[in-house]
């Protein structure tokens, strides 16, 4: 009898909520992804790009940065070229030390790749708790902070990291350039962009503050520390990580600029710029692939970051949607 009652009034099964898997596949950020050919063309470039950086040891025939592993014999060698003296095969060519082109490009985009996120990283941090502190506090703090965004605003971003980077090499012994080169560079192109993020975070900061649920924290006693912290920076972050991943390109052009201009990474250690500046030297004597190659990987590295950056800013704000 009871089994006919289970069978005549079964119980309704409960349905699964979705899987987060599913709940972002579902997302309307996978959805415009997938419907913009050029967006998924950037996002497979860049990954690439990133995967061959990070597996430079593993990919690339040579290090580039080991004087023992270079061949002078086979300097100036054309691409898709196999040297007659050694046999060594030159997918790209090889420049005036023997150095192959195409494993210079791959260990010197991750120096590109380094500096530029650890600048980014530098900048966020720096502008992210200054903007902080100037729309919560307000005050002379605000005053005093964004007076000195707006007189660094009044010069261009690769002027004032050129002035930065002399400083702090005006104070170190000439002896220690090369090998903290690559720190002043992160200091000096961190402390040129950090007046975005300051900005953009004081304006959000200041808009989060009036809203209902901070009053009702601080009516209830929230201490100031957790309220900023807890509260406000988690809803102030989406526009800051949006200007991060278009700053992303710009701190990787920075630093391609200041190697190129002969301030940035020597040349026992190049980034793309200073492959490009070292390539620009035989670009009317017939070797044009030394500078050609490393300028390609720049732009097609620093394109698709931009392309991603203002993607992800146009899908994060539902007004340009």
């Amino acid at each position: 009898m009871s089994q006919e009652l289970q069978r005549a009034d079964p119980t309704p099964a409960v349905a699964k909520p979705p899987g987060k898997l599913r709940t972002f596949l579902d997302s309307d950020i996978v959805h415009s992804w997938k419907n913009q050919p050029v967006v998924i063309v950037a996002t497979l470039v860049t990954l690439i790009m990133f995967a061959a950086a990070l597996f430079a040891p593993w990919i690339a025939p040579q290090n580039p940065f080991d004087p023992r592993q270079l061949e002078l014999i086979d300097a100036f060698t054309p691409p898709l070229t196999t040297s007659d003296f050694t046999g060594n095969f030159y997918l790209l060519g090889s420049d005036s030390q023997g150095r192959d082109v195409f494993s210079a490009i791959l260990y010197g985009s991750r120096i590109s790749l380094l500096v530029g996120f650890a600048a980014v990283i530098f900048a966020l941090a720096l502008g992210t708790a200054l903007g902080l502190m100037a729309g919560f506090r307000g005050g002379w703090r605000d005053a005093l902070i964004m007076r000195i965004a707006d007189v660094q605003l009044t010069f261009p971003s690769i002027l004032m990291a050129l002035l930065i980077f002399g400083v702090i090499r005006g104070f170190l012994p000439r002896s220690m350039h090369a090998e903290v080169a690559i720190i002043v560079l992160i200091i000096a192109i961190g402390l040129s962009d950090w007046v975005q993020y300051a900005r953009a975070v004081r304006g959000a900061t200041m808009v989060e503050k009036n809203k209902e649920y901070v009053q009702a924290a601080r009516v209830i006693g929230l201490p100031a520390r957790k309220l900023l912290f807890q509260h406000i920076l988690p809803n102030v972050m989406r526009p800051v990580l949006v200007i991060g991943t278009i700053g992303l390109a710009l701190a990787i052009i920075a630093e391609a600029t200041l190697s190129f201009l002969g301030v940035g990474m020597p040349a026992t250690q190049p980034s793309l710029g200073t492959l490009i500046r070292v390539g620009q030297d035989y670009m009317f004597s017939g070797e044009w692939w030394i500078l050609l190659f490393p300028g390609v990987a720049l732009l097609m590295l620093a394109l698709s970051v931009n392309l991603l950056g203002d993607w992800l800013r146009d899908i994060l704000n539902p007004k340009l949607r």
